[in-house]
């Protein structure tokens, strides 16, 4: 789906949601949108922020105790053992928005990866070390969890009650949500993996035990339809159809590179089984704003400089253009994450939008 501000410019749903079953896909078909929830957690803080819960350059340990006295991982020593020090710099709410915190993901850093089978043969490591020191790099990781627990805390309310009445709720998005109905596990699409061939082969519903904590990176659910009413409220500079989620000049900043020249949005798998090398653009220059990748350069046949995206691990990807006024979301089930043909499709679409505006 595609949007301006204001209304819909492009609607379409093809295939099944399962490969094995004749159920076509629809708009209002369910997806797991998986870390597209970190733009709703990114909101929900900067909503805080503008309250006066929450700031940006204090250490996030004022409010978050956990965050306290963070650990660099130095490297390892000739027996494989974690070198630790101590920060020299707290965790701000700026550096966990702008994946510069120093937290990691396994996923895309195999130095993760070892610490972790260093961890389980010694309780007394630390469970989540920084990578680096807080506001030189960037890395993917989960650093929007704990914005989801900073949200929890200044707001007194958990994550998902607060999005219901901060920002899903006041924009109609009745179908984003980390818990659903029966009524939506019926229009709800499979996951589909590849198997050895390149063949999709669909995967058993994930079971739907009653959750008792939620995740500001991931674990939710959405339609396109009402993933892009967020797109569309944050094109519109933080209101919609008289629900006001954000200022206008919050809903700026959020667009502005936060990084300076670091560079931000490549990752290099550990798991090929989860996600492929991930290069959206090549040999275009990407920087970090609050809750975006920005392409600093004109992609081409599509979206202007300082555009605005991210997407979730089963495929599912938006993006905002504030200077062409349109916003775009496609959703896809399929795992590994930037499979190369959901990637064409996702070009194809974006091609195609540009090409009729």
């Amino acid at each position: 789906m595609a949007a301006n501000e204001t209304s819909v410019v492009y609607q379409g749903a093809f295939g099944t949601r399962n490969v094995a079953a004749a159920t076509p896909m629809s708009s209002d078909t369910i997806f797991r949108i998986a870390s597209m929830v970190k733009l709703l957690t990114s909101v929900a803080a900067l909503q805080l922020v503008e309250r006066g819960k929450l700031k940006l350059d204090e250490p996030a340990a004022n409010i978050d105790p956990t965050l306290a006295a963070p650990q660099v991982l130095a490297g390892f020593d000739a027996k494989g053992v974690p070198q630790l020090r101590p920060a020299h710099k707290p965790i701000t709410l700026r550096n966990l928005l702008t994946h510069t915190s120093g937290f990691s993901y396994p996923l895309w850093d195999p130095n993760v990866l070892r610490y972790l089978k260093a961890a389980r043969a010694d309780p007394a490591l630390p469970r989540r070390p920084l990578m680096f020191e807080p506001g030189m790099k960037w890395a993917y990781g989960g650093s929007i969890d704990n914005v989801g627990q900073l949200v929890e805390i200044a707001s007194g309310q958990s994550l998902d009650r607060y999005f219901a009445e901060n920002i899903t709720g006041p924009l109609g998005m009745n179908d984003t949500s980390f818990v659903i109905a029966e009524k939506q596990r019926a229009r709800q699409a499979s996951l589909h993996v590849r198997d050895t061939n390149g063949k999709l082969i669909a995967k058993p519903f994930e079971k739907l035990a009653p959750p008792t904590t939620f995740s500001g990176g991931g674990g939710i659910y959405s339609t396109a339809p009402d993933y892009l009413t967020l797109l569309q409220a944050l094109l519109n500079g933080g209101s919609l159809r008289r629900a006001n989620i954000l200022r206008p000049d919050t809903v700026a900043m959020m667009s502005t590179n936060q990084i300076g020249n670091i560079e931000a949005g490549i990752l290099k798998t550990a798991n090929p089984a989860l996600s492929n090398d991930v290069d959206f653009f090549p040999g275009v220059h990407l920087r970090w704003g609050l809750g975006h990748m920005i392409n600093v350069d004109p992609v081409r046949d599509g979206r202007a400089a300082g555009s605005l995206t991210w997407a979730g691990l089963f495929n599912t990807y938006y993006w905002i253009d504030p200077k062409k006024r349109i916003a775009g979301v496609i959703m896809m089930q399929i795992l590994p994450f930037a499979d190369k043909q959901a990637l064409v499709a996702y070009r194809q679409f974006e091609h195609g939008i540009y090409r009729a505006i």
